[in-house]
């Protein structure tokens, strides 16, 4: 289960009164400092790979504010839990957004990978991947299924060493899923004892995905889906999990992203292009959350 991650974010802005009228005898400026505080607790977050980071940013007058980056480790402890911006800021800010960001070189602009976001009601805002400055969807009516067959691979009895998300009677996609903003893409995975093995990545459940039958595929063609042969090696399916994640683009490891709106726990042992369905996931592991001022 992850852990709930809670972060509270300080809003400060230093006036400065400008000498003259205002300034006492003994020089003290006149002017003073405002603070407010913006608490924020997100369920759902993991580490990411080397080399990116989390980014809190408030919407301020239509322009992005970061209020500070942020890594989170395999128990769920953030790195860093405050952070100071422009009091005025949180006065006028209408949305908060989560990005994934790379930890250096990067545009001081926000990324295009905008993983939860929410509109501020009064002083909270409710955190979500459907906002639609995030994914825009929550993932919940993804539909999937998938064969065992090896379409590169000569022999009738190694079906069990390839999965495609076809329906090879109907000549049809089995992958029912909404379309991803830029920033984002799907990617399939089998897990085997050893680890996750990536199938590609791609756009939706139509065309082949972004590396063909993959590298142990057979000699022979593969149909215009996403999907892999594992021939050479020969590694059976059956019994793995199977899973459909969304990733980042650029993608920050080479595991899957916390986002998998689609699993299947066990291929069966079904010959003869029989379909197994998947189950959707995305309640499990979409991230939610609520930022608040105090």
């Amino acid at each position: 289960m992850n852990a709930r991650i809670g972060f509270v974010v300080a809003l400060a802005t230093g006036f400065v009164g400008l000498t003259g009228c205002d300034s006492d005898a003994s020089g003290e400026d006149a002017g003073s400092s405002e603070m407010r505080t913006l608490e924020w607790e997100i369920d759902g977050l993991e580490p990411l790979g080397d080399g990116y980071v989390y980014e809190g940013w408030i919407i301020v007058d239509g322009e992005p504010v970061s209020t500070g980056r942020f890594s989170v480790d395999g128990e769920g402890n953030a790195s860093i839990d405050s952070f100071d911006v422009d009091a005025e800021d949180a006065d006028r800010a209408t949305k908060f957004v989560l990005t994934i960001e790379p930890d250096e070189g990067d545009d001081p602009a926000p990324s295009a990978v905008k993983l939860v976001g929410g509109d501020f009601d009064g002083d909270s805002a409710e955190l979500s991947i459907a906002d639609e400055a995030a994914l825009g969807t929550d993932l919940t009516d993804a539909l999937g299924e998938f064969i065992l067959e090896t379409p590169t691979s000569e022999p009738a009895d190694d079906y069990a060493n390839g999965i495609w998300f076809v329906n090879p009677e109907a000549g049809a996609p089995t992958l029912d899923l909404p379309e991803l903003p830029e920033g984002w893409a799907y990617e399939g995975w089998v897990v085997f004892e050893d680890g996750p093995v990536s199938t590609g990545r791609f756009a939706g459940g139509v065309g082949e995905d972004s590396d063909g039958a993959g590298p142990t595929a057979g000699p022979l063609g593969f149909p215009g889906f996403p999907g892999q042969d594992f021939i050479d090696p020969a590694m059976s399916l059956v019994g793995t999990t199977v899973v459909i994640s969304v990733e980042p683009e650029p993608d920050d490891s080479d595991a899957p992203f916390l986002l998998k709106p689609l699993v299947t726990a066990a291929a069966e042992d079904i010959p003869d292009h029989g379909l197994q369905a998947m189950e959707n996931n995305a309640l499990a592991t979409n991230p939610t959350g609520n930022a608040r001022f105090r």
